[in-house]
């Protein structure tokens, strides 16, 4: 059987090319970073030529990139950093953030910090009338993803900007599904910090970016021995951190044609979709040409994605990182979405190996899959 992967919001596979540049550091010995020797500063120079590589791809400057675990700790490094840098202030993100920025929030607002939560529409969108209804005069942070890992839908990054300046305070966005699906620029952003991930990129998963311009000012999450400008201690993962670099080398080369191909996918799958009956949620604002996230009424979402995953198509229901919550998507409750549809929804993410016979093949699948529901649905009744 077929195996057919539409999953590329949660995961992507290692290009080729990255896992080529990765395995000179992954069979021999190269060196602490940090060393004096030959051998850590081979493996040093490997390092400040990936973060050239990283900042090149997003327009930034190479000091202005630290590299972490992963968008997780990115994420959990800015709240906390600019949290403890500003005690008791309000901490302000969308109501549809992603966990790894609305759980830090939540648990420093049991220690003395608050926290404020801007609306998004029924689009999930974020207007400017909202952002307005924010009244605190003590913020340290505001957060707001740049591209939503559930619905795709593009946040527009001015009313940040706008927001963070009348407020003076430091702006963050997670850019980790927009960052090599849609051009990023952080010098045209005007926002303080970024967070970036490497296997959203077809780069090796465990590294990532929190890209933090020279201007703002956050304490460190981890501390030791003064890696990544005193902000993230610790010896650095140099054959992650090189596959990262050659993954947004190649994101250059390769978005467009992507970019294109999913938008043709994408066109295809919604249009019979919507012959079917399904509710295609954001599908009236700009989002990513990669991102689908539907459901049909009455038909549970999980009992369709095992009924799938047994033909051989993986599908998500939301984000992977909330994938042990059986509760229905925040993201969609957020929006008014009814919490019984919610349950039902399901998200196909292209990538760049997706073709449109895959799509046909699903689409094929998906009318008998459903047929088959209804029948036991019919009979239960």
């Amino acid at each position: 059987m077929q195996k057919v992967y539409f999953d590329h919001n949660a995961t992507t596979a290692i290009d080729r090319k990255v896992l080529d540049v990765m395995m000179p550091y992954l069979e021999m010995q190269q060196g602490n970073p940090t060393s004096q020797h030959s051998f850590g500063r081979h493996a040093r120079t490997a390092i400040e030529e990936a973060r050239e590589q990283v900042a090149l791809a997003i327009h930034a400057h190479p000091t202005e990139v630290i590299f972490t675990s992963g968008g997780t700790e990115a994420n959990n490094m800015i709240v906390h950093g600019a949290a403890i840098k500003k005690p008791q202030s309000t901490l302000v993100r969308s109501n549809i953030e992603h966990p790894c920025v609305a759980r830090p929030m939540e648990a420093l607002a049991q220690q003395g910090w608050h926290q404020d939560l801007i609306k998004v529409n029924h689009e999930g969108m974020i207007s400017k009338d909202t952002y307005q209804v924010i009244q605190s005069n003590n913020i340290g942070l505001v957060s707001v993803m740049l591209a939503n890992n559930e619905t795709g839908a593009i946040q527009d990054m001015s009313l940040l900007h706008e927001f963070a300046k009348e407020n003076e305070t430091l702006s963050h966005t997670d850019a980790v599904q927009a960052f090599g699906k849609i051009e990023v620029r952080f010098d045209e952003l005007h926002i303080d910090a970024m967070t970036l991930s490497s296997h959203k990129v077809y780069g090796p998963q465990g590294v990532g970016a929190l890209v933090l311009n020279k201007r703002s000012d956050i304490e460190p999450l981890i501390y030791g021995g003064g890696q990544e400008k005193n902000l993230r201690s610790g010896t650095e993962n140099i054959a992650a951190i090189v596959g990262f670099g050659k993954a947004c080398e190649l994101i250059s080369e390769s978005m467009k044609r992507t970019s294109d191909l999913t938008h043709q996918l994408q066109t295809k799958l919604e249009h019979h979709l919507k012959a079917m009956g399904a509710v295609i949620f954001s599908e009236n604002v700009k989002r990513l040409s990669n991102t689908t996230f539907f459901a049909f009424k009455d038909i549970e979402g999980s009992t369709l994605i095992t009924a799938l995953d047994k033909k051989g198509f993986a599908i998500a229901s939301g984000s992977a990182c909330s994938s042990v919550n059986k509760e229905p998507s925040h993201v969609l409750l957020a929006m008014g979405v009814d919490e019984d549809l919610a349950r039902g929804a399901l998200r196909v993410s292209f990538g760049n190996q997706n073709t449109l016979d895959d799509v046909s093949s699903f689409i094929e699948t998906l009318k008998k899959e459903l047929q088959t529901l209804k029948q036991l649905t019919a009979i239960a009744a």
